[in-house]
């Protein structure tokens, strides 16, 4: 699919924000970020940010964004872009889009991702909160243990702004249930419950991905030979498909 000029101009910006912050391989999420806990009674942070608001897409790509960007403790931009930068970074209506751009990130301040500091004579700076929602200190996911891992190219490719936020929340849904298993696996009910993404969305997340290469779904039986036998998804992931544009 050709780029037209506002989307080409908005890649250069990624792949030139990727290399400001010398970005390689994966950018790390902690897994609190994708899924709640088995005893939690509220939304995971990703879920959080698709909700609402012509599907939470400034949300998401501001954060994720945001995230890709700050690099080193402690974890923030000191001179981030202005509304009119992150517009033209995120292929934004240049009318609207400064607008959506302060009043998202408002929200995200508001809901305890991201601090805003006052800078005379430029943008606020932006400092991260932690991913896990529970507005405490950013952490390196790394330095935690387990993390979810999603490939540079998912932002220096374009697929940031390809992608719709179902498509995206679904594909860290699937980083983080599969992990680094390469062979097709089942996710059972109760952990698909938690990352809280209702059947429309899963549904609509998981076809978008399939049109677009990066998930294949396949019917295999669950259960062993004394069990009753049934067929069920089982879902693989193709992130090599990440290293290409978006068709």
């Amino acid at each position: 699919m050709p780029l037209d000029g506002r989307q080409s101009e908005a890649l250069a910006y990624l792949q030139g924000a990727a290399d400001k912050a010398k970005r390689r391989g994966h950018i790390p999420f902690p897994p609190a970020f994708v899924i709640a806990p088995e005893d939690g009674d509220s939304p995971p942070p990703l879920a959080r940010l698709i909700q609402g608001g012509r599907g939470g897409k400034v949300r998401l790509r501001l954060y994720l964004c945001i995230t890709m960007m700050a690099t080193k403790e402690p974890f923030d931009l000191r001179r981030p872009p202005g509304p009119n930068g992150w517009t033209q970074m995120l292929a934004l209506d240049p009318r609207t889009g400064p607008r959506r751009v302060a009043s998202n990130l408002k929200w995200l301040e508001e809901n305890q991702f991201i601090d805003l500091q006052p800078q005379w004579g430029r943008p606020s700076a932006i400092t991260l909160r932690s991913a896990t929602g529970d507005g405490g200190v950013y952490t390196q996911p790394r330095e935690e243990g387990r993390y979810v891992g999603m490939p540079v190219e998912f932002w220096t490719r374009g697929w940031l702004l390809y992608l719709s936020p179902t498509a995206t929340a679904l594909l860290f849904a699937l980083r983080e249930a599969l992990g680094g298993h390469s062979e097709p696996r089942y996710i059972h009910t109760a952990r698909r419950q938690r990352y809280n993404l209702s059947s429309d969305t899963w549904t609509k997340g998981r076809k978008e991905l399939e049109a677009q290469g990066l998930l294949t779904v396949k019917r295999e039986p669950q259960g062993d030979f004394y069990d009753f036998t049934r067929l069920r998804n089982a879902y693989q992931l193709t992130l090599e498909r990440l290293d290409d544009p978006p068709s």
